[in-house]
C-alpha cells in the first residue's frame, strides 16, 4: 500500500469488503437462467464484433487478446479497484514523497486510507448496479480477472444490471442483450483498432494527475467547499460555483485545460459507440427502436431524486451529454463525409476533435478535410 506518515493512503482491500458488503442482491434467476444469460452475452460479443468492424470498416489486430468476462456486481467492483490502483499509482507515490509531520499529514495520516477505503466503497457500491458494460483501458491482469497481454484491455458485461434493465424497460431481453454488447464491443474495436489510443488517453490522464494538488490541507479544504456547495450551503457573500460537480471543484486551471480535451475524447468514443448500435441495431436488433426510446428516457429521468443528486455529485450528468453530443458529431460527420471520413479521426492526436469542434462538427471537417484537400 502506498501510505503517507505511516498511514495507508487508500485502503483497496477495504474498498473491495464495503462496496461488496453494500452492493445491492441482483434480480432473481435460476441457476440454469444464470448459465443461460452468461453463455447469450458470450455469443452476442462474438457476433458484435463481426458487426461492429463490418459497420464501422475499422481493421486492425483481432481483439482475442481483450478477454470478454461476464461478471456480477461485486465482480466489477474488483475489476474497477484494479484499475483505479494501477492508474492512481503516480498520484499516490507523488503524495508519498510529500508527505511530512505537519497538521495536513498528521490529518490525513489519522483519517487515512480506511475512510478512504470505505468512501470508495460506498462510490462503487453504488455504480455497480448501474453499469451494463464497460471496456477496461486499463486493467491490470489478477489471480481472478484475466487481461490483455501488454495493457490490452478487457471487456466486462455486467449480467445482473443488464437482466435488471431490460426487465424494467419491458423490452425484448435477448435483442437488448445484444444491443448492449454492440455499444461495448464498439469501444474495444476502438482500442484495438487504434493502437496510439490507449498510449495517448493514459497520457493525458497521468499529465492531469502530475497536475494535482497534492497539499493535503489544501485538499480536504477544496472537498469541504465542494460538500458545501452541493448541499447548498456555501458561505453567506461567497459566489454560486454555477452548480458544478466534486470532479470539477477539485480542479487546478491547468487540468481543466486537460479536463477539456479528455471530455472530447470521451464523447468522441461514447457517441461513436451509440451512433455504431444505433446504426448496426437495425439489421440484427428488430426491436431496436423500442429499445433506444425507452432506454433514452430512462436515461434522462435517472432512478430516483438521490440518484439524480448523486449523478450530479459524482458529474455523471456530464457523461449523459457526453453520449448525446458526440453521437450528434459523429452522426454530423458521416453524413457530410461518410464513414471513410470520419475515420480519419483516428489518424493521430492531432485529428482528435477539440472540445469545441464537438459541438460543431463543420468546424473539424474543415480542419481535417479541407486542410488536407487543399
Amino acid at each position: 500500500m502506498t501510505s503517507i506518515g505511516g498511514a495507508e493512503m487508500v485502503d483497496w482491500n477495504l474498498a473491495v469488503a464495503t462496496a461488496t458488503r453494500l452492493v445491492r442482491p441482483g434480480p432473481e434467476v435460476s441457476r440454469d437462467e444464470a448459465r443461460a444469460i452468461v453463455a447469450e452475452l458470450r455469443r452476442h460479443a462474438k457476433a458484435s464484433e463481426e458487426h461492429v468492424r463490418a459497420y464501422t470498416r475499422m481493421g486492425g489486430p483481432d481483439t482475442h487478446d481483450t478477454p470478454v468476462l461476464v461478471v456480477d456486481r461485486p465482480g466489477w467492483v474488483r475489476a474497477n479497484v484494479a484499475g483505479f490502483r494501477a492508474i492512481l499509482a503516480p498520484l499516490l507515490e507523488k503524495m508519498q514523497e510529500r508527505r511530512s509531520g505537519g497538521p495536513g499529514g498528521a490529518v490525513l495520516g489519522a483519517v487515512g486510507g480506511k475512510v478512504t477505503g470505505v468512501e470508495l466503497g460506498m462510490l462503487l457500491s453504488f455504480l455497480s448496479s448501474r453499469v451494463l458494460g464497460q471496456y477496461e483501458t486499463f486493467a491490470p491482469a489478477t489471480r481472478d480477472l484475466p487481461a490483455g497481454a501488454n495493457g490490452g484491455g478487457r471487456l466486462l458485461l455486467v449480467a445482473p444490471n443488464i437482466v435488471h434493465v431490460e426487465r424494467e424497460l419491458d423490452v425484448n431481453p435477448h435483442d437488448f442483450r445484444l444491443w448492449v454488447t454492440l455499444h461495448e464491443e464498439t469501444h474495444r474495436t476502438q482500442f484495438t483498432a487504434v493502437p496510439w489510443l490507449r498510449d495517448h488517453l493514459e497520457g493525458e490522464i497521468q499529465t492531469f494527475l502530475a497536475e494535482t494538488d497534492v497539499d493535503p490541507m489544501t485538499f480536504l479544504e477544496r472537498i469541504r467547499e465542494a460538500a458545501q456547495s452541493l448541499a447548498g450551503g456555501r458561505p453567506e457573500g461567497e459566489d454560486d460555483d454555477g452548480g458544478r460537480s466534486l470532479v470539477e471543484l477539485v480542479q487546478t486551471p491547468a487540468q481543466r485545460e486537460i479536463l477539456g480535451r479528455l471530455t472530447a475524447v470521451m464523447s468522441l468514443l461514447e457517441g461513436h459507440a451509440d451512433h455504431v448500435m444505433d446504426g448496426v441495431g437495425p439489421a440484427v436488433v428488430p426491436s431496436v427502436a423500442e429499445i433506444r426510446e425507452k432506454f433514452q428516457q430512462r436515461r434522462a429521468r435517472g432512478a430516483s431524486r438521490l440518484d439524480q443528486a448523486l449523478r450530479k455529485l459524482l458529474g455523471l450528468d456530464a457523461k449523459l451529454r457526453q453520449y448525446r453530443d458526440g453521437e450528434r458529431f459523429v452522426r454530423a460527420v458521416v453524413d457530410e463525409v461518410g464513414m471513410d471520413g470520419f475515420n480519419r479521426v483516428w489518424t493521430s492526436p492531432n485529428t482528435l476533435p477539440t472540445k469545441a469542434e464537438i459541438g460543431k462538427p463543420a468546424d473539424w471537417v474543415a480542419r481535417v478535410h479541407r486542410k488536407a484537400e487543399s
